[in-house]
């Protein structure tokens, strides 16, 4: 291991020990942390050779580097701290040119790629993700006003603010891509009279949403459908997207945002949310490529913006979460870690290590590295929404009250009301 580390550690300190006994530490000048691992097999040296991100990962995950001083956290934020200097390296330099070189074969995500990308991730089953999401099983980033909230209330605080930006409208027509297991469809419905269309490509989302929807007596107004969405046929007044931008590849982003202009109506607002990263276009991680997220890559600004200029689209408003999906991830894996002898059972030890590499490591991109993200607010004209954000104060104010109607039991949705409408009409 000394070729990938040697004269690459700055900050913190690295011990490495072997299954021969032999012992080095990498120490650099400035204080990060103190991280020991021990390598169990003697060949770890030349499997990591032939793919240094990779197999580095899988070596975590087959139980042969085990993290003996800190903890898996530690160590992938020494390696975040010091990432520009181990990249530089020549053979990791080498295959992040290879990999490069590849990218547009990688993210080639066709109709039937983003079926089976989709299918990878979110169809391990709804148990594994009840886990360690909030109750409304938001699996995106969520919003810490104050940073003392539960995860529960910092969701519901991104689905409040996001709610506001699109100023909703009684009778709107709303459409969600990318509606995971359907949790923003059903608040936006529940916060306004609107009907809204929810669009996944995983089946074991699509069955939950539905079902969660009837029970929630809003089947009528929020529609669940299998469906790409290049394949969407209409106009919606409102389109949101909420950590869907990620899995459309760069090589389909000018066909993302084209799409996104052609199904909002003239006067309609878009909100866009997802990771970004804030440096030049670069590359999805071999290990997050082939276990995590096949087919993903979180663009960069410079991909993104000229995407969103070839479309004719107004870019009303941009806001950066910095720091907030460090704070989701923490909490995701504390959650995991709880319910570790669960997850196991479902799957095995391997998927677990997997697992918990999977969300330590983006937690500490989100902390140490170039990772961020982004809400995008679109539309086809120029004053789609008022020209200052003064507009947001009022709008999130309604919907407090709305919140707390439906939680005294004031109103149950918009649904039950218009039954009731009904059922007295019919006595009259």
């Amino acid at each position: 291991m000394r070729w990938l580390f040697r004269g690459k550690i700055h900050t913190g300190t690295l011990t490495i020990s072997d299954p021969t006994g032999l012992v080095e530490t990498f120490r650099g000048s400035e204080a990060g942390p103190v991280v020991t691992i021990h390598l169990s097999d003697p060949n770890i040296g030349w499997k990591i050779l032939l793919n240094p991100e990779l197999r580095f990962a899988e070596a975590y995950m087959d139980g042969t580097i085990e993290v003996v001083q800190g903890d898996l956290r530690d160590l992938l934020m020494l390696l975040r701290l010091n990432r520009t200097h181990i990249d530089s390296g020549a053979v990791i330099a080498l295959f992040n040119r290879f990999f490069r070189a590849l990218r547009r074969f990688h993210q080639n995500n066709t109709l039937l790629n983003a079926r089976r990308n989709a299918a990878h991730h979110y169809d391990l089953g709804n148990d594994l993700y009840r886990l360690f999401l909030d109750e409304d099983m938001q699996y995106s980033c969520a919003y810490f006003e104050t940073g003392d909230e539960t995860l529960e209330q910092a969701q519901l605080a991104k689905k409040r603010l996001i709610a506001a930006k699109l100023r909703l409208e009684p009778g709107q027509r709303v459409l969600d891509i990318g509606c995971g297991w359907g949790g923003m469809a059903m608040y936006l419905a529940q916060m306004a009279d609107v009907e809204v269309l929810g669009v996944t490509l995983a089946a074991e989302q699509l069955k939950l949403a539905r079902e969660r929807a009837e029970a929630a007596g809003l089947a009528r107004r929020v529609r669940f459908e299998l469906q790409d969405y290049r394949k969407v046929q209409g106009q919606f007044d409102r389109i949101v997207s909420v950590g869907m931008m990620e899995h459309v590849g760069a090589p389909m982003l000018g066909t993302y945002f084209a799409r996104v202009r052609d199904l909002l109506a003239p006067d309609g607002v878009a909100l866009i949310d997802s990771i970004m990263i804030m440096e030049s276009p670069g590359i999805t991680s071999p290990f997050t490529r082939k276990y995590i997220f096949p087919g993903a890559y979180p663009p960069s600004l410079s991909e993104t913006f000229a995407a969103v200029e070839r479309s004719r689209l107004w870019l009303l408003d941009c806001e950066v979460w910095r720091k907030h999906y460090a704070f989701t991830l923490k909490e995701w894996s504390r959650r995991f870690a709880a319910s570790r002898n669960v997850a196991k059972a479902l799957y095995d030890e391997r998927f677990c290590r997997m697992w918990e590499f999977y969300l330590a490591g983006a937690e500490t991109a989100f902390l140490a590295d170039t990772l961020a993200v982004m809400q995008l607010q679109l539309g086809r004209e120029r004053d789609a929404v008022p020209i200052t954000r003064d507009y947001l104060v009022a709008e999130t104010n309604q919907l407090h009250t709305r919140e707390a109607q439906i939680a005294a039991g004031w109103s149950d949705g918009y649904e039950a009301t218009a039954r009731r409408v009904q059922i007295k009409n019919a006595q009259i």
